[in-house]
């Protein structure tokens, strides 16, 4: 999303608390790139979300007095900078911080003491700053209806949405060639729930891939073992086309913001069987690039699986899968974004 903003402002610069050019685009290393004093704080550039709470005392580094367009871009602390008074502030909001809000106890129950002695501490005051910030903000957009009733409900503001953009177009032309497995792609973390696919499929009798960031035997043993489940780790690009192009069907049994797994897996025409919440509502068209099972229980996956096998042929037609995910597309994020930019200068 960064790049697809510098490609329509050529001449913006950047401010982040923390930068690592070894570990960012040529597009973005060619811009100014300002950096607010987490970046000089040890181990930063790894461990960045433990300073979080001197993140907000931190953005006062930034001046942005010379601009009359600030775009802020957070799931995290960036949207209560202060620009001049007349400058516009959109702020691309991908989430309210969901350490602070819906995700707490969950963050909570999984980290350290150490952690925690702090969190129960620093939240209240995290969450008293995170509301007032956004007061400071001219226009909230977002990735999807799910997080823009978060918005309202956390800020009481409203935010249009604005998809992507999402990397669907080296997809467009995969071609189909499906096997006998089904696919879960993605970190393995806990709310992504690879566990009900991995008992689902176990359960069922069917073929499981498990792929993405942590996908290897010793962390996820523990959901179940089986020579119908193969892991692999992290996959190149390349990888990743050639699984979603073999696969059945791609499993999501969690609930994302919005999920770019299931646009890149829609656009390699292979069909998605997401649990029905979250952004999947979104990104999954009903019958036509996938379904959805209701309950999040192996039983009402396999329950799915087994409806999608006798209708696979309904879920092939790749002219429709293609229509559908370039609504996500870098092209219609940026023409939305002009789009924002005209009414306001219309107001």
């Amino acid at each position: 999303m960064l790049e697809a903003l510098l490609e329509m402002f050529p001449k913006a610069d950047i401010y982040t608390h923390v930068y690592n050019p070894k570990a960012i685009s040529p597009l973005i290393n060619s811009r100014r790139v300002f950096t607010s004093r987490i970046n000089r704080l040890p181990f930063a550039k790894k461990l960045y979300q433990l300073y979080m709470p001197l993140m907000p005392n931190a953005l006062v580094d930034f001046n942005l007095q010379q601009y009359d367009l600030v775009i802020s871009s957070e799931a995290g602390p960036a949207k209560g900078v202060v620009p001049n008074p007349n400058a516009y502030h959109i702020c691309y909001c991908h989430s309210p911080m969901r350490y602070l809000w819906d995700m707490y106890h969950e963050y909570f129950k999984n980290t350290n003491p150490f952690v925690k002695f702090f969190m129960k501490r620093m939240i209240p005051s995290l969450r008293i700053w995170d509301i007032t910030s956004a007061n400071m903000v001219d226009r909230f957009i977002t990735n999807s209806n799910y997080v823009a009733k978060r918005i309202r409900r956390i800020y009481n503001r409203e935010a249009e949405v604005v998809y992507g953009p999402a990397p669907i177009e080296p997809l467009l032309n995969v071609e189909r060639k499906p096997s006998d497995f089904y696919l879960f792609f993605g970190q393995i973390t806990s709310y992504k729930r690879v566990d009900i696919a991995i008992e689902a499929c176990i359960k069922s009798g069917r073929k499981l891939v498990v792929a993405g960031a942590g996908a290897k035997k010793k962390n996820i043993n523990k959901y179940g073992k089986s020579a119908l489940v193969r892991y692999i780790g992290r996959v190149t690009d390349e990888e990743a086309a050639v699984l979603f192009s073999q696969a059945k069907a791609l499993l999501y049994p969690g609930i994302e913001d919005l999920g770019l797994v299931p646009i890149e897996a829609n656009a390699a025409g292979c069909p998605v069987i997401a649990y029905r919440d979250g952004g999947a509502l979104e990104t999954v068209k009903e019958n036509v690039t996938g379904l959805f099972f209701n309950e999040q229980t192996p039983e009402s996956l396999i329950g799915a699986m087994d409806y999608f096998e006798q209708n696979e042929v309904t879920y092939s037609n790749r002219e429709v899968f293609n229509n559908h995910v370039r609504q996500f597309s870098k092209k219609s994020f940026i023409e939305r974004v002009y789009r924002v930019l005209e009414e306001r200068k219309r107001s």
